[in-house]
């Protein structure tokens, strides 16, 4: 574990300890349980674990709503457990990123309750951002207007309004009090030093205000990334800080810097183009989205996702497009929240095995470090009839017992019931047992994907395929050349990739129909099953 470019190589599974595994019966995933899961995490492939907050929280917003950034809520374990996962992850060559949510905190946390008990202008009040008016800053959008009607929230002890970007029990912190950059400082040290390899930066768009601007990619916002990654070069190796903000990639790639800010950021947009791609089978959203993400300072990557922990957002995209897809993937408004659509990949593709893997190679080959959500390995479904976010983050499913191999008492959130792609017809131990399963189809596809830098470090090279409905590129990394093609549509496809002179060994596809073979005249032919694809070496 001694790359500092670490990153530009992993593949990253993000899980919530809540929802993962209990070891002592409380219905509630632990650190201890966790560690019981490493072995499947390592067999799985993936080399760095993402974990959603587990400091101590309300759990008002599932954890983001931080009440002491340096203890563990309790129903997690201890310190101490969080030292022995960090260990035994370590020893499993298995990397660690974590949250450093410093946008806002929750309104518990012991800052807010002195800032509202102070005086106004004292230092302490200072922690957070006031107004005697809601009106300042009108240019800031309100990211959930589903939930909230205003940014701003009068609060009768303090007798003044406070701002959040998001709900009301999460106000902002006030990046222009020196004090509050110090804490910030500070907080991110004491993780680091604990020992993680990483930390996402949740709602890093958002930590200034200023009058008449959107209040979201402000110039103090990039000088304030520079300024923690100096001091965390300074004292700490091979650790990289992540960008969570939802925007288009010419406004994320600012958060790159000169590559002396984040080592990644979430590519968003590209999720919404997937999606299109995938309804219409067509390929040109994919390739537009990724000709305006190139060109990105040296170490630095975009980390790629199929699904994750919250709704899909589909903002980047026009009205008339985003209307049209949450009526192909969310007709229902069950399905929908804040926005965006509430619902799991396997659903999405409508359980399809052939379309959940098909996604999977191309998140697996596309330029960035691909991030795997739990339980996508296995085909998750969602439910649709729990709160908020809840349906998206249902426990880890084992085996088919009563508690799903997850707890063995009552789980704090059900377990997904479904005959079929609930515990009794979708699990861990069920995929295990069969040769064909997604499971051991992503894990095979892992497994051909670390013998090739080419992947994570590679250039793109779009192929001419002459079928709209079929992806083709070519991924290079000095001596390591691998040509990828992705059937999108329902049908057979057969088509002649102009590579002149260059021989193919097939390295990992889709079960079975694929055939990749040289032509004289027209460099290589490739036959494709429907949703079919192949990664080929090529010589």
């Amino acid at each position: 574990m001694s790359d500092d470019t670490w990153h530009q190589d992993a593949v990253i599974y993000q899980l919530h300890v809540k929802t993962f595994c209990d070891s002592n019966g409380d219905g509630i995933g632990d650190f201890r349980g966790l560690i019981g899961k490493l072995d499947y995490l390592q067999r799985l492939g993936v080399t760095c674990l993402w974990l959603l907050p587990f400091y101590e929280s309300p759990l008002c917003d599932d954890g983001y709503d931080i009440s002491h950034y340096e203890r563990i809520h309790p129903d997690y374990g201890t310190m101490a457990d969080v030292e022995a996962f960090l260990q035994e992850a370590h020893r499993r060559e298995l990397r660690v990123i974590t949250e450093l949510v410093i946008n806002h905190t929750s309104d518990q946390h012991p800052w807010f309750q002195a800032a509202r008990h102070a005086p106004a202008g004292s230092a302490k009040r200072d922690f957070y951002v006031w107004s005697d008016t809601p009106a300042r800053y009108a240019e800031a959008r309100i990211i959930f207007s589903d939930a909230e009607d205003s940014n701003w929230t009068w609060d009768p002890v303090a007798g003044a309004y406070y701002w959040h970007r998001f709900f009301r029990h999460q106000p902002d912190l006030n990046f222009d009090n020196p004090h509050v950059r110090q804490a910030v400082l500070k907080v991110m040290r004491f993780w680091l030093d604990k020992g993680v390899d990483g930390l996402r930066l949740d709602a890093i768009a958002h930590l200034y205000e200023r009058d008449g601007t959107s209040c979201d990619n402000l110039p103090e916002t990039h000088a304030l990334l520079k300024w923690m990654r100096t001091d965390m070069n300074g004292r700490y190796d091979k650790r990289v800080l992540l960008a969570e903000a939802n925007q288009p990639p010419e406004e994320l790639r600012a958060y790159f810097g000169d590559g002396d800010e984040c080592h990644m950021a979430f590519h968003f947009p590209l999720v919404a183009r997937l999606l299109a791609a995938f309804a219409d089978a067509d390929r040109t959203p994919i390739v537009e989205i990724l000709e305006r993400s190139t060109n990105l300072p040296g170490g630095c990557q975009w980390a790629l996702f199929l699904r994750n922990h919250d709704d899909v957002s589909l903002s980047s995209l026009g009205a008339r497009e985003n209307d049209r897809l949450m009526a192909v993937y969310a007709p229902e408004e069950r399905m929908r929240l804040h926005g965006g659509i509430n619902r799991r990949l396997a659903p999405l593709l409508a359980h399809d095995p052939r379309r959940i893997e098909m996604a999977h190679a191309l998140l697996l080959s596309l330029p960035g470090t691909p991030v795997i959500y739990y339980g996508d390995e296995i085909g998750m479904s969602d439910r649709l009839d729990l709160a908020d976010r809840d349906g998206l983050r249902t426990p880890m499913q084992w085996n088919d017992s009563p508690g799903g191999g997850f707890t063995s008492g009552r789980p704090i959130i059900p377990l997904n019931d479904d005959p079929e792609w609930g515990v009794n017809g979708t699990n861990v131990a069920r995929a295990v047992a069969t040769p064909s399963s997604l499971l051991n189809r992503v894990t095979s596809m892992l497994t051909a994907r670390r013998g090739h830098t080419a992947f994570g470090r590679g250039s793109l090279t779009f192929v001419e395929t002459g079928d709209r409905a079929v992806l083709s590129f070519v991924r290079a990394h000095d001596n390591d050349a691998v040509l990828v093609v992705v059937n999108l549509s329902d049908r057979t496809a057969a088509l002649e990739l102009p590579l002149p002179g260059y021989a193919a060994c097939h390295i990992a596809g889709c079960a079975s129909g694929v055939d990749v073979r040289p032509a004289a005249e027209h460099g290589l032919t490739v036959a494709l099953p429907a949703y079919g694809w192949s990664w080929s070496r090529l010589r």
